[in-house]
């Protein structure tokens, strides 16, 4: 554990994780007219796009609940859920969609032995909740419109992302690996981070299908964090803590694993780069 020390308690180099991270989201916007404006307009204009064709296309419904102050099944609670969903599987989507090119984008840091590159993955993921941060932002405010106010279980959204990050970090760290040795890697993972969307309870709830097909969905690692944000930030409920506890345990060894994976194939890095 002692060698891994870096991977999962950066402390001291969390000025450097925040130049990085700092760097790649003004990077993403520099010389753009909106700038960050795009942060908020993106996924406002997608969730448009996407409540308009399930809703008016496909007739879609979210089944009412009478919780979160949303009793009748309405495009704005429709809204509101699905910007919930794709707030976290954008998170997931845009991290492991860049790990396969973390280090291969970095020749130049590859090659300086003194360099720790095993932040990489923190500054991609610290980007990331800078995104998700602003669309929360957006969500939270859509919610305190609609029902008058913020439930208090609000509260426990940051462990739900919390529990949620070890397994961007191992995933991050294992395709960021894998990235160096197979370059494939970023075309597969693309491929597969599509389907992944509509198999994930983004656009409808897991007890909208049979219970034959909930043991499946379960396995899918974005349904509960997407499921607690909707529960704390929309249902006004509390996280379901037992699940989200086994899932943080999971998480954790994903990270492990990753970090393991990482530490013992990142000596060959500057020979294939």
């Amino acid at each position: 554990m002692s060698g891994l020390s870096t991977y999962f308690l950066p402390f001291q180099l969390r000025s450097l994780i925040w130049q990085f991270a700092r760097r790649d989201v003004l990077s993403r916007y520099r010389g753009s007219l909106l700038g960050l404006g795009w942060s908020f307009l993106t996924p406002l204009l997608m969730l448009a796009v996407y409540t308009f064709v399930f809703r008016e296309v496909f007739n879609a419904r979210w089944p009412a609940s009478g919780r979160g102050g949303f009793a009748e099944d309405s495009n704005i609670a429709f809204a509101l859920q699905v910007y919930a969903g794709l707030i976290m599987f954008n998170l997931f989507a845009e991290t492991v969609t860049r790990a396969p090119r973390l280090v291969v984008d970095q020749p130049n840091l590859v090659k300086k032995v003194v360099f720790p590159l095993e932040i990489l993955p923190w500054s991609a993921i610290l980007a990331g909740i800078f995104h998700m941060a602003v669309n929360l932002a957006v969500l939270a405010a859509a919610v305190l419109i609609a029902r008058g106010g913020l439930p208090v279980t609000i509260l426990a959204l940051p462990l739900v992302v919390a529990a949620f990050l070890p397994l961007l970090l191992g995933l991050t760290w294992l395709l960021a690996s894998l990235g160096v040795y197979l370059r494939d890697s970023g075309q597969i993972v693309g491929m597969a981070v599509t389907p992944l969307m509509f198999f994930s309870p983004v656009f409808y709830p897991v007890q909208s299908l049979s219970e034959r097909w909930h043991p499946i969905l379960n396995l899918n690692p974005l349904t509960l964090p997407i499921e607690q944000l909707r529960r704390v930030l929309i249902d006004g409920l509390w996280p379901d803590w037992l699940a989200l506890l086994g899932y943080a345990a999971l998480a954790a060894c994903v990270a492990w694993l990753g970090a393991r994976w990482f530490a013992a194939t990142r000596k060959g890095f500057a020979d294939v780069i």
